[in-house]
């Protein structure tokens, strides 16, 4: 590697020796290749259209020299087209660069006419070029693609040249957004911005980043979720906000999880969580067709069906439904025993809800393949949604699983600000005894809520996990561009190649 490196920096070199700069600059384009097979693609083998000049950009992605003539691969973020070189069009020297001083990775600019190889290729018979950048690390093998997964994240640039099926998986990841944007609009709602620095982290059971501000001499953390000031914005009077944006929460890193992922939450005033689950249930088939333009898919082996009404179950129900087990009237000592007995480690101190929650977690979502809702969860794992009003040990509450995956949560919200201070006063106990991921208690919060907030009803989804299902990816990482990885130790650069050499480069 550090020999190719070497090489193509005295092509570099070269080049300027013969006054080129092999970092150019803008150049106008009147097509993409997308754009050449759009317009020319019903060309004839053999035909041409020399009436017609055309301009591209892009990456050589191979190149083939055959004597006085020879063949390259363009792409750009379009697509692919094959250009022609030869020597009787171009002259000797400028053949000479094509051949000797390009490489494969080199961003060129292209003018010629459009024509099609009596073999079937559609072609830019090219009649000029320049150098736009000089690729001076080889791109590894182009016909393998980059198959090292960590380095894929790590080199996700390197990644989306090579792999095209990586690169549409971005783009629909922006058409989700997209859609969801349009959706909501189109339902009244508005798009609001909420801090991410903030004093004091709310909305989820997260352990926070934590920072600190030099000016104003305090701790501030990166959100965990952007619920609490959306709610603030419904007691000043909006009836419909949402936010997509980033939060953040200090855990682990797994293939459904990453320190930093963007999420969606939707607040509905005078709305309740069953209003909210047709209103998801109507998002979702609506971006299941959209982007997969079918409501049948595949992921990971197992078909999801979204054509159907989605499923719902009360947590009792499902694990009762998936495991055969009725925990219907059982004390807090009897589940404690029997999740002992199914090998789940529960904390001694751990509440009924809790141990509730993780019977179904860990013995029923992944079981959950088909669309399902599951609903009434109980009040101690639900710190910031209402109380049934027939059970107040539950709480008015949703999650949407696909695959295995939790993609929503949901609730009607509490309002009751006597009940939320309570509920937090709970959730400081639990930090005492060393939770780090229970709920702060936020004073200016309880302050809006007694100002009054209406009947509320609020939405979470995971845009990842979303992505990661209407992509048949298998993992967080394959969805987010730049996913969260440790630093690599040593970075060998062009610079730490050369520093010991003779060569030199103009700087002039």
């Amino acid at each position: 590697m550090a020999q190719l490196i070497l090489d193509r920096y005295r092509k570099l070199l070269k080049l300027e020796e013969l006054g080129i700069d092999p970092f150019g600059r803008r150049f106008d384009k009147t097509h993409t290749t997308k754009q050449l097979h759009q317009t020319y693609g019903n060309l004839k083998p053999g035909e041409t259209v020399e009436r017609a000049s055309v301009r591209i950009a892009g990456r050589l992605i191979s190149k083939r020299i055959h004597g006085k003539a020879g063949f390259a691969d363009l792409q750009d973020f379009n697509g692919k087209i094959q250009l022609y070189f030869r020597i009787n069009e171009l002259g000797k020297e400028k053949y000479k660069i094509f051949e000797k001083l390009l490489d494969v990775g080199d961003i060129i600019g292209v003018e010629g006419f459009v024509f099609r190889t009596h073999k079937g290729e559609l072609s830019v018979w090219v009649k000029d070029f320049v150098i736009l950048t000089k690729s001076l690390r080889p791109l590894p093998h182009v016909w393998f693609g980059l198959k090292d997964v960590e380095r894929r994240y790590r080199e996700r640039y390197v990644d989306l040249i090579l792999n095209p099926s990586v690169k549409e998986t971005f783009v629909k990841r922006s058409k989700i957004i997209e859609e969801i944007r349009k959706f909501l609009n189109s339902k009244g709602f508005i798009e609001v911005e909420t801090p991410i620095l903030q004093p004091i982290p709310g909305g989820a059971n997260a352990r926070p980043f934590i920072t600190f501000h030099n000016a104003l001499g305090i701790n501030l953390y990166l959100r965990i979720a952007t619920e609490l000031h959306l709610k603030r914005l419904i007691v000043g009077g909006f009836e419909k906000v949402y936010e997509i944006g980033k939060v953040f929460r200090n855990e682990g890193i797994d293939r459904f999880h990453n320190p930093e992922f963007t999420s969606i939450e939707w607040y509905w005033a005078y709305a309740d969580y069953r209003d909210n689950m047709k209103l998801v249930e109507e998002l979702i088939k609506h971006l299941v067709k959209v982007v997969c333009e079918k409501l049948e898919i595949t992921y990971q082996g197992k078909k999801i069906d979204f054509s159907k009404p989605f499923k719902v179950l009360t947590m009792t129900e499902a694990i009762k439904e998936y495991t055969g087990i009725d925990i219907t009237g059982k004390t807090r000592e009897e589940l404690l025993e029997l999740a002992k007995s199914k090998g789940l480690e529960i904390k001694e101190d751990a509440s009924k809800g809790e141990i509730i929650a993780t019977l179904f977690e860990e013995l029923v979502q992944e079981k959950l393949i088909q669309p399902t809702f599951i609903i009434d969860h109980p009040v101690d794992v639900s710190p910031l949604a209402k109380r049934k009003k027939d059970d107040p040990t539950l709480t008015e509450r949703f999650e949407l699983y696909i695959a295995g995956l939790e993609i929503v949560n949901a609730y009607t919200e509490l309002n009751d600000p006597i009940d939320q201070r309570e509920r937090f006063l709970e959730q400081m106990e639990k930090r005492m005894k060393g939770d780090e991921e229970a709920h702060m208690m936020d004073e200016d919060f309880i302050r809006a809520l007694e100002y009054g907030m209406p009947p509320t009803s609020g939405v979470g989804i995971g845009i990842d996990r979303l992505v990661m299902v209407l992509t048949d990816s298998p993992s967080i990482r394959d969805v987010i561009l730049f996913p969260t990885l440790r630093p690599e130790e040593k970075i060998e650069t062009f610079g730490d190649l050369v520093k010991d050499t003779t060569l030199k480069k103009k700087t002039t």
